[in-house]
């Protein structure tokens, strides 16, 4: 199976969850919604229009010229016009431009899939779960549902119902009514009964019933399996699966995802297993899930995230172009975040130049690729270009690891050097002087703890600790360039020698990827230098480029 620390995402997913860390180290549903929020707002370039919604699209000939947008909080209607939109909303709102689109279920024919099972096409989805936080606690209270809920005895359950087709996974309800390690994904609506967007209320209803019914009969359950806990908090909005996907020059297929999606034009990608969910939902009584272990992370390519025939339209997230089955792995929310950096960075890049995405997609993907990977967003199969002041530097034979442009451990490989405070052997030193203006650095942010998702239980005083090895606070310094042959000589037999002078401070980081800018220097060395770690002797570092 895929290794977990290889294929976790990083780029701004992995910052909003160090993020998350720092802000709410407690973990609450609420303040991760903050923590979300803030993120946004401190970008000076985005105006964020909560509450609004697109009711129509304007077109400019084969074009989308402006989307019109109802407030629900202040009753405005907005019209924003625009050279470039992008859709991440999962249910593809923009196809009322009249770009291509497809829901449902293909036919095993139609890619030639071997793991579909239905002869003919259908519109049946994975249908939405919601979620439900649970709370450790010392004494026992009844728990009432209300009266609308479902409310379900022994016999409600007493059928074999395996949660996936996984090794070692066969785990019917009957066993995972369990408490402590719940994330109640099988609380999920029916894909058939219901259409997963223009159902919405009822879905809400459904899965409430559902889940109110559920959790009233664990907790009461004369077993005790679930008397140590109660319910601290259940969602209002019904988490989406599957609706709508546009239709772009690449289709996504099973067979992309098991042979690991090796594309020239690769831009994110993918670890999650194919993850068919069963569109009768919690209701069904044979297999919840049908699931299939992927030999390893699987690329995504830039032909899935524009339109075949809307020229300014890109899409992200759950409304790509896959087939059924391909999107029951890449429907997963680091995957769609993935995609989301890769197409919002290719917005800026269309923008700039003044071109559509098709042509990105011609002459300017390799581009795209490198400003991905600079922003610590790994591409299988090729790894980062180090920076050319980087690559013509000189350096300790133990700092080579911070220039081989792997970021992450891999393959059993560090790839990574480790400092300790005040340690001053992280320095890059140039035979002339170089001008600089930059620093990029990737800290370890800790990929194989997998605790970085939300609880499923809400604790009172357990906090989440940030990242060991990690760095806290660090300086950077630049040398005063040699005076003469004799200090070139020296310097060249000591990299430490010399007069250093910090060019930038950074306290309180929280961030595995941190660029540092300073005013334009000449100099024939550069070093960071560490103030704190957050919890380690010493701090791991993966990347350390001189711009």
């Amino acid at each position: 199976g895929v290794k977990e620390d290889q294929c976790q995402e990083a780029g701004i997913i992995e910052e909003l969850q160090c993020r998350n860390f720092y802000y709410n180290p407690l973990q609450r549903y609420p303040l991760w919604d903050d923590v979300i929020y803030s993120t946004v707002v401190e970008e000076p370039n985005i105006r964020l229009l909560l509450n609004t919604s697109v009711r129509d699209v304007v077109m400019n000939g084969k074009e989308i010229g402006a989307v019109k947008c109802w407030n629900s909080n202040n009753y405005t209607e907005y019209t924003i016009k625009g050279k470039l939109f992008l859709d991440c909303t999962g249910d593809g709102i923009l196809r009322l431009s009249g770009a291509e689109y497809r829901r449902g279920t293909e036919s095993k024919s139609t890619y030639n899939e071997s793991y579909v099972t239905n002869e003919e096409s259908t519109n049946h989805t994975m249908g939405n779960s919601i979620l439900l936080q649970l709370r450790k606690t010392s004494e026992h209270h009844p728990f009432h549902a209300p009266e609308w809920a479902y409310h379900f005895t022994d016999d409600d359950f007493n059928y074999e119902t395996p949660k996936s087709t996984l090794p070692n996974q066969k785990l019917n309800y009957k066993i995972i009514w369990r408490a402590h390690d719940n994330n109640f994904w099988w609380v999920e609506c029916s894909g058939i009964k219901f259409d997963t967007i223009f159902d919405a209320n009822e879905i809400q209803y459904e899965l409430k019933k559902i889940g109110y019914g559920i959790w009233e009969y664990m907790k009461n359950h004369p077993d005790g399996r679930c008397r140590d806990y109660e319910l601290v908090w259940t969602g209002s909005i019904p988490g989406k699966r599957e609706s709508i996907r546009y239709v772009a020059p690449h289709t996504l297929t099973q067979q992309d995802v098991l042979s690991g999606g090796h594309f020239e034009d690769v831009v994110a990608y993918g670890g999650w297993t194919l993850d068919n969910h069963d569109s009768n939902g919690f209701h069904n009584k044979g297999l919840a899930s049908v699931e299939y272990y992927i030999p390893q992370g699987y690329g995504i390519p830039f032909d899935c995230l524009y339109s075949v025939n809307v020229p300014n339209l890109m899409f992200a997230g759950r409304d790509i172009s896959a087939s059924h089955m391909a999107f029951s792995a890449v429907r997963v929310m680091a995957t769609c975040a993935l995609m989301g950096q890769a197409v919002g960075t290719a917005a800026d890049m269309i923008i700039d130049k003044g071109i559509t995405p098709a042509e990105l997609r011609k002459n300017h993907i390799k581009e795209l690729q490198d400003k991905l990977e600079d922003d610590d967003c790994m591409l299988p199969y090729r790894w980062r270009k180090i920076s050319p002041l980087t690559a013509s530097a000189k350096t300790l034979a133990e700092n080579e690891p911070m220039r081989n442009g792997i970021d992450r451990e891999w393959n059993g490989e560090d790839n990574g050097v480790y400092a300790g405070v005040g340690e001053k052997h992280l320095a890059y030193t140039w035979e002339k002087p170089i001008t600089t203006s930059g620093a990029r650095f990737i800290f370890d942010s800790d990929f194989k703890v997998r605790g970085k998702r939300m609880r499923k239980l809400e604790e009172t005083t357990d906090r989440v600790p940030m990242p060991k090895e990690m760095v806290k606070k660090f300086h950077v310094q630049v040398r005063v360039p040699a005076a003469n042959k004799k200090q070139q000589k020296e310097y060249a037999a000591n990299p430490e020698a010399g007069e250093w002078k910090t060019v930038a401070t950074v306290d309180e980081n929280f961030r595995r990827l941190v660029n540092v800018s300073f005013d334009t220097v000449e100099t024939d060395g550069v070093r960071i230098v560490v103030d704190k770690i957050w919890g380690a002797d010493k701090a791991h570092i993966f990347a350390f480029d001189v711009k």
